[in-house]
């Protein structure tokens, strides 16, 4: 099984899931509290951006590098995941 196909079948490992305890658990189990921090504060700046936030705004309000909210706006803007999860 090469890299794509191990990341295919996490992504269809989690969408089998649809108990918050039971994504909470698998997520303890597969990443660091500061990975999953990580994750969250994404989501959270995500949030922020699309609510019409601005960096600066969002700077402050999370605990997020520039760089990671550089990124994070792009996938905002021009991708598909925040848009569809966080209404």
């Amino acid at each position: 099984m090469d890299k794509k196909q191990r990341v295919d079948a996490l992504i269809e490992m989690i969408a089998q899931v649809d108990d918050p305890k039971a994504i909470r658990a698998l997520f303890a189990d597969m990443c660091t509290a500061k990975e999953l921090e990580n994750m969250a504060e994404r989501c959270y700046a995500a949030r922020l951006l699309m609510e019409g936030k601005t960096y600066a705004q969002v700077m402050e309000l999370s605990d997020i590098s520039s760089a990671t909210l550089s990124r994070v706006s792009r996938c905002v803007q021009y991708g598909e995941g925040y848009r569809n999860l966080l209404r």
